[in-house]
């Protein structure tokens, strides 16, 4: 599966448009809470089980989203934070959870 068309909406939520006409949406904050590069999960592994990051608004603005390949896509944050590459399966499997919660 594959984007046909990735946008920010409302400024609160990246919105995917699949290959498939199907649609996810995944609130920046979940996107950058789960940040899968390793910065990342070096933070969470120092932290406890109960830490939940708080960010400021710099932090969830997305820069800009780019394609990594034909598998991911990389994003770069209002911070400059830009080394968390989120691949489709990935992207789609956080929507799911959105949508179980």
């Amino acid at each position: 599966m594959q984007p046909a068309r990735i946008k920010v909406k409302e400024k609160k939520y990246l919105q995917i448009l699949w290959d498939d006409s199907s649609t996810s949406e995944i609130m920046l904050a979940n996107l950058r809470r789960q940040c899968p590069c390793a910065v990342c999960a070096a933070e969470k592994e120092t932290e406890s089980s109960s830490y939940v990051p708080i960010y400021s608004e710099q932090q969830l603005t997305l820069k800009s989203v780019q394609s990594v390949g034909n598998y991911a896509i990389g994003v770069i944050w209002g911070d400059d934070h830009n080394t968390g590459i989120y691949d489709f399966s990935y992207l789609k499997q956080l929507s799911e959870q959105r949508a179980r919660n």
